[in-house]
């Protein structure tokens, strides 16, 4: 029988938010309810990387491409979970070499991070020498469970290393429950047009 997992952060007021930034977390407001209509209507104002979202090449090059350019058909695939739960502070070129990552894999770092109940200013990240490893073996995309895919890094070489190279980033997975293994998933961004990242359901399934 097929396994399924949701791997999305469950949105709401007070969620946890990038280094626990006020003008970064979510809020919903009523603009109608039953006291004064028919109907009850929230609008929701939320930053678009807030809990588990998809990078755009924009979120960091000037003039980068958007999120709608971003062929929704490569989040909707096989893909790799690899534990990564024994990883202190960040995954290095010495935790990726060994893994054997074929070019077009799409990986998902199972780390310590999942387990967090609020940002944790200390979250693994993937540092400078192990995203030019992944991007240099060609992979096709990224995913964490932090929700950054780097930490203190001035010129933000993690990200760009990974998107110059074409690779997509997926941030804030929630991987507690799912182990090691592969996958097919979907992990389908809001149509947002213009934006430099947008919200993500993200799904797994274990036809084994």
């Amino acid at each position: 029988m097929a396994v399924f997992y949701d791997i999305s952060l469950p949105i709401y007021e007070g969620m946890p938010v990038y280094k626990n930034k006020p003008e970064k977390q979510t809020t919903f407001e009523t603009t109608a309810d039953f006291s004064s209509g028919t109907s009850h209507e929230t609008r929701i104002h939320m930053d678009a990387h807030a809990g588990t979202h998809v990078d755009a090449p924009l979120h960091m090059t000037p003039g980068g491409a958007t999120i709608e350019t971003l062929d929704v058909q490569r989040l909707m695939r096989n893909v790799k979970v690899i534990d990564m739960t024994h990883v202190v502070d960040h995954i290095a070129l010495s935790d990726v070499e060994p893994l054997g990552l074929q070019r077009g894999d799409f990986v998902l770092f199972k780390t310590s991070n999942s387990f967090d109940q609020q940002f944790n200013a200390a979250f693994v990240f993937i540092a400078k020498d192990a995203a030019k490893y992944l991007a240099e073996a060609g992979i096709d995309g990224v995913g964490v469970d932090g929700l950054g895919i780097e930490r203190s890094q001035p010129g933000h070489e993690t990200h760009k290393l990974l998107m110059d190279a074409g690779v997509i980033i997926l941030e804030g997975l929630a991987l507690q429950e799912v182990p090691a293994g592969e996958y097919w998933m979907a992990a389908l961004p809001l149509r947002l047009i213009g934006t430099d990242a947008a919200p993500v359901r993200a799904v797994l399934l274990d036809k084994r």
